[in-house]
């Protein structure tokens, strides 16, 4: 009788570079809810569409999020992560010289 020591291991699984939304909103600690809206105003992270699938890179997460990286309250950064809502004329302006 074989036992699970005796088997073989299994086969490593593919790790996919992209992570659809309810996996990328845990990456980044937020609802999907919240990305979705996001993609709604432009305002979040780049994604892409695989059919209907909605799909982001986990790079691309680490990319958008690094934009509020800060190292003290008066640290201007180099960047702002907009809240989920739309943006007024000079937020858009920035954002679309990135």
């Amino acid at each position: 009788m074989e036992t699970d020591a005796d088997l073989p291991p299994p086969p490593p699984r593919p790790t996919s570079q992209f992570l659809r939304t309810p996996d990328a909103a845990i990456v980044l600690g937020l609802s999907p809810r919240t990305l979705e809206k996001h993609r709604t105003y432009g305002t979040g992270p780049t994604y892409r569409k695989l059919g209907g699938r909605v799909v982001y890179r986990l790079d691309d997460l680490r990319a958008w999020s690094d934009r509020g990286l800060r190292t003290s309250t008066t640290d201007p950064g180099q960047g702002t992560v907009y809240a989920a809502r739309p943006l007024n004329a000079a937020e858009r302006a920035e954002v679309v010289r990135r």
